[in-house]
């Protein structure tokens, strides 16, 4: 799909390797240049991940003089430097430049220290995760830079395409805290706005309850997002009796009354295996799976069934395959990393350059897709230019709409949903009955006009609806069909539901999240968007290949591959990577730490991450040159003494007001952050440098902050003019080009298609 395409990587660690991974498995040419001493990855525990991220890349050393020969030859270049583009299109006017940055290549706070465990305190994921009894919590497996790379990719990919029709390159401007900030938070900020910014309570740090529960034999985790599902787990733990608990009913109070309710959920779960509980939760159609390590994930039965695991490049451990399949494309089987024996690339002849416009303009996508993962996918296809028509019927909308801020009666209750807001942006929406002869029937005519198709509903539905694969093709043999099972369109665990809670179990990556002395806590919502990227770069690879093609990119099989250090260490090393809190083998100490009260709030905390000797030495001098027991003037000895240290940063910090103490650690070189409430993300004066947030003006919930693609190009001022669509607010727009206005007025009478839901 990319076999010609030629891709510097100028970058080391794993956001930018993961991006060049994507685009090397695609088939692109890349070379990977590494500085003095080498990516230092390299020396990362057992080594495996650097050959992981870097499988059928060649390696050139940074003595070589052939880099900007290169630079001048290829299509992307990726850096994790910042850069200024304009001298490289002087000898290179085509040239994709893609930079990954803490927090991008301009702004207030750029070139700020920072790791990724510092940006989840920026981006309010530490602050609402965990317990209000403990601190604040961060996500492990260092999960931020992952899906930084995976929106560079996607950038990458929508660039080059534009590229190669205009003959202008674009400057793909990734900066990790925008990524983190779209999807380690379900989009707080915007419940809180269309919430109508009630006063804070509490600390702001929950669980999903129920969440990852104990069995007999280890955890399993339930998804309860709808009233439905929780109805159907009371079921499932035999409490029918608490259906007449109305209370219960509603997240907040249950968070409240968790013991009470966990004491029951336990007394059903700790008598009964894994497998057990699972087996019932399936029977009721309630989300659940088992929860896996590095150790187990291999073995479990849909990943067998589907030969997810392969052996590596070099053959010494097992990773997970390409999370996607396009149908009449064979995978890739890479070579491990290889040494660069010289220059072999000329400089492309380009076309003359015509005007640039955005990469999907002109493009049509049909949207059957809800909830997160699925939506995410043709919001940002919107996003790059096409016309996305998302398609919901009246007595089964998009669910993420009853994930509302009002309550059933409340006026149009189902229009205020938050997260249905964040990622149906740009979109004009219809509503058809697809359970009836008629609605198939419009679908159809639309689906003739489409280059892009994207579902995601359980395998099955869209069987029943008779719209498979083959019926697709024969409509039009010109579309792209994006399918997107939770767990593939085939093996056992097909046709059951999952959701990003499901994804981060059975991936390890809740098992790697957590206290040393407690259970595995959820990540909370990047497995969604994680999914929703991979389909997109599936898809935009599948529109580079004549004529339709099927995709099939599965939610979590791109979990695994975000997961596949696990994998990795449990063969080479033997080790099951655990949970450690807010430590990390990347900096020592590092830690969240309370700080003074203040008139708003006495749960203020900073996250503070020492990476490097010297950060080390800065770290004592602004905080008391005399108050650690010994310079500990290596990592090994801090992370020896990492509990002294702790006992020294806390008493430290205790005095100190959090913003004030940031700013001055950040001044010294040392990787600081507040932790704050997700809700206040807005505030952030990078993320308002770059325009993450842009304003929806709603014809219903008014106008609201949200946060939108976490990557700039230099060419796009605002990515979406267009707010989320009320049910069925397009449908004479829309329906007038396949339907006559006779139709669309008996459509309408006998409720195939509508604007309310039934009753309402």
């Amino acid at each position: 799909m990319l076999d010609g395409v030629r891709v510097v990587d100028r970058t080391t660690e794993i956001a930018g390797p993961y991006c060049t991974k994507v685009l090397a498995d695609a088939g692109a040419e890349v070379v990977k240049v590494e500085p003095v001493g080498g990516d230092p990855l390299r020396l990362w525990r057992s080594g495996g991940l650097f050959e992981y991220l870097n499988a059928a890349k060649r390696l050139l050393g940074p003595d070589s003089s052939d880099d900007a020969e290169l630079v001048t030859a290829a299509d992307i270049l990726v850096t994790d430097q910042p850069v200024d583009p304009t001298a490289l299109w002087q000898a290179n006017p085509a040239l994709v430049v893609v930079t990954i940055t803490p927090f991008g290549c301009t702004g207030p706070w750029a070139g700020r220290p920072a790791t990724e465990f510092t940006l989840q305190a920026w981006c309010g994921s530490t602050g609402f995760r965990g317990l209000p009894d403990r601190p604040p919590l961060a996500a492990g497996g260092r999960l931020g830079e992952w899906i930084a790379g995976t929106y560079a990719a996607v950038g990458a990919l929508a660039a080059l395409r534009e590229a190669e029709r205009s003959g202008l390159g674009e400057h793909v401007d990734v900066a990790l805290l925008d990524c983190m900030s779209v999807t380690m938070a379900t989009f707080p900020s915007v419940f809180y706005d269309l919430s109508g910014r009630p006063p804070a309570r509490g600390t702001g740090r929950t669980v999903e309850v129920p969440s990852i529960e104990p069995t007999s034999d280890g955890y399993a985790v339930f998804t309860t997002n709808s009233a439905q599902q929780f109805h159907d787990f009371l079921l499932v733990i035999e409490r029918p009796d608490l259906l007449d608990d109305t209370e219960l009913a509603f997240v907040t109070p249950r968070f409240k009354r968790r013991g009470e309710f966990l004491a029951a959920v336990h007394e059903y779960t700790t008598k009964r295996t894994s497998a057990e509980v699972l087996e019932q939760a399936a029977l009721f159609r309630v989300p659940a799976g088992p929860v896996l390590n590095g150790d187990t994930v291999t073995g479990f039965e849909q990943f067998v069934e589907r030969a997810v695991y392969h052996p590596s490049p070099s053959g010494r451990f097992r990773q997970p395959r390409i999370p996607y399949r396009i149908s009449g494309v064979e995978p890739r089987r890479p070579e491990p990393p290889s040494a660069f024996p010289k220059l072999d690339w000329l400089p492309r002849s380009r076309p003359a350059a015509n005007a640039w416009a955005r990469p999907l303009s002109g493009m049509r996508i049909l949207d059957l897709t809800a909830w997160w993962a699925g939506p995410s996918s043709p919001h940002l296809l919107g996003a790059l230019g096409a016309d996305v028509i998302k398609v919901e019927s009246v007595t089964r909308p998009d669910l993420m709409r009853y994930a509302s801020v009002k309550r059933p009666g409340d006026g149009d209750w189902w229009e205020w949903g938050p997260l249905f807001h964040a990622v149906n942006m740009g979109k004009r929406g219809i509503t058809l009955d697809l359970t009836r002869p008629e609605g198939i029937e419009v679908l159809e005519r639309l689906l003739r006009t489409a280059d892009v198709l994207v579902e995601n509903y359980t395998p099955r539905v869209m069987e029943q609806f008779g719209l498979d694969w083959p019926r697709v093709h024969e409509i039009n043999p010109d579309v792209v069909m994006v399918r997107m099972p939770a767990f593939g369109l085939g093996g056992p665990w097909r046709d059951r539901t999952g959701f990003a809670q499901t994804m981060e179990s059975m991936s390890g990556m809740a098992w790697v999240t957590g206290f040393p002395d407690g259970p595995p806590v959820l990540v909370r919502g990047a497995c969604d968007p994680l999914a929703g990227m991979h389909a997109t770069i599936a898809a935009l690879l599948a529109l580079r290949m004549p004529g339709g093609r099927l995709v099939e990119s599965v939610m979590i099989e791109a979990a695994l591959n975000v997961a596949a250090e696990q994998v990795i260490e449990h063969d080479l090393t033997g080790e099951v990577l655990g949970r450690e809190g807010n430590r990390s083998a990347v900096a020592a100490p590092q830690g969240v730490y309370r700080c003074a009260a203040d008139e708003q709030s006495d749960d203020n905390w900073v996250a503070i991450a020492v990476a490097t000797d010297d950060q080390w030495t800065a770290l004592r001098r602004v905080l008391d040159p005399a108050g650690a027991d010994a310079d500990f003037d290596t990592a090994a000895a801090r992370r020896a003494a990492h509990d002294r240290i702790d006992e020294w940063l806390g008493e430290a910090c205790r005095q100190r007001a959090a913003p004030a103490l940031v700013e001055e650690l950040a001044v010294a070189g040392v990787p600081a952050a507040v932790v704050i409430p997700a809700r206040d993300l807005p505030d952030n004066p990078q993320l308002g440098h770059r325009g993450l947030f842009e304003i929806e003006d709603h014809p219903v919930t008014g106008p609201c902050a949200i946060p939108t693609v976490p990557f700039r190009f230099s060419r796009v001022e605002r990515w979406l003019d267009r707010p989320s669509p009320t049910l069925g607010q397009h449908n004479d727009e829309v329906l007038r080009e396949v339907c006559s206005d006779e139709e669309i007025v008996a459509l309408r009478a006998s409720g195939v298609i509508g604007e309310r839901p039934p009753g309402a």
